[in-house]
């Protein structure tokens, strides 16, 4: 069986963004594919973080995982950290990527961009990124349109390492969401959802109130216009609508354009919100019983079980191949 690997990192709250990129993915890829989904909390503090709502970011994003329907005994949940290996081959990716390929990143430009300190980790996290992903011998990578970079990265380090060394990793593809690979700003929806952005109507959380999503999506910035079409140059707030609409309700781009058509955008955007709660409601009652219960621990403990296995199969090859420690 072809094997998958994701992770998310645990600083915040999930928007929809997260979600619609790569987390509703994983509900039928783990019915067709062996498949490891992580809990990236190492990269988590190449940035300043408070050590007490980190750690509970790490479990809410678990419980998380539980809740949009990820059935541990189909697919394996894990925290990085808890996998020592993940350090030990991010190390020595690091060793075999180059400063200049790094400072081409575009998170790392973003994120860096007019800060007088930037910690190293915000610049090499994109190595230990790739370790991640490769210790797992993994086929199938699903990520939002912004990890296409890195992904094209890791791809690049994997195939250097093979030609350098031993040719012992396997060149991971991506995978796309057709629609929704890149969940916009509802309120400049030139820019992309983030949880970051300090104008609070301009994303939705996994998490957040029923009555806030509503009002979130009809106050959605949209155009003078008043035609629900598909058109990302020139109509940008719509478009960044109908993706949503149509990952939520399964429809086409052109019936959800059929149906509206002749219609203002009042009832597009209440059909929209009714939608989104329909699916978001169920996943929060789930995700608030989850938190609170042992069973959570008990699928981490056997997801990092699982995890350390087969991730230090892997580090030991790559120990091997540089000349690192004892050959075993």
């Amino acid at each position: 069986m072809k094997r998958i690997f994701s992770g998310i990192q645990p600083t915040g709250s999930v928007t929809l963004g997260n979600y619609i990129g790569a987390m509703k993915q994983f509900i039928d890829l783990q019915h067709e594919y062996d498949c490891f989904f992580c809990i990236v909390d190492q990269h988590a503090i190449t940035v300043p973080q408070d050590r007490l709502e980190l750690r509970k970011n790490i479990r809410s994003l678990a419980a998380l995982y539980l809740a949009i329907g990820i059935d541990p005994e189909k697919a394996t949940i894990f925290i990085q950290s808890e996998v020592p290996a993940h350090a030990q081959a991010g190390w020595i990716m690091q060793c075999n990527s180059y400063i200049g390929e790094l400072e081409r990143m575009t998170q790392f430009k973003d994120k860096s961009a007019g800060k007088d300190g930037v910690s190293s980790g915000l610049l090499t996290y994109p190595p230990l990124m790739a370790a991640d992903i490769l210790l797992y011998q993994t086929d199938l990578v699903p990520v939002g349109e912004d990890q296409k970079q890195h992904l094209e990265l890791t791809r690049d380090l994997a195939e250097r390492f093979n030609k350098k060394y031993n040719d012992i990793f396997k060149i991971p593809d991506i995978r796309l969401p057709k629609y929704g690979a890149r969940v916009m700003s509802l309120q400049e929806p030139a820019k992309k959802m983030s949880k970051s952005d300090p104008n609070l109507k301009s994303f939705i959380t996994l998490l957040d109130d029923p009555k806030q999503i509503e009002k979130k999506i009809k106050s959605a910035v949209t155009d003078s216009e008043g035609i629900v079409k598909y058109d990302k140059d020139q109509k940008p707030g719509v478009s960044n609508l109908l993706s949503i609409f149509s990952i939520f309700s399964g429809k086409s781009i052109e019936e959800l354009e059929s149906k509206y058509e002749g219609k203002g955008y009042g009832d597009f955007k209440a059909d929209l919100a009714q939608v989104v709660l329909e699916e978001i409601t169920p996943i929060q009652e789930r995700y608030y019983s989850i938190l609170e219960s042992s069973e959570l621990d008990e699928i981490l403990d056997r997801g990092a079980e699982r995890a350390n296995i087969e991730a230090n199969k892997m580090v030991r090859k790559m120990m091997n191949a540089v000349g690192l420690g004892r050959k075993r």
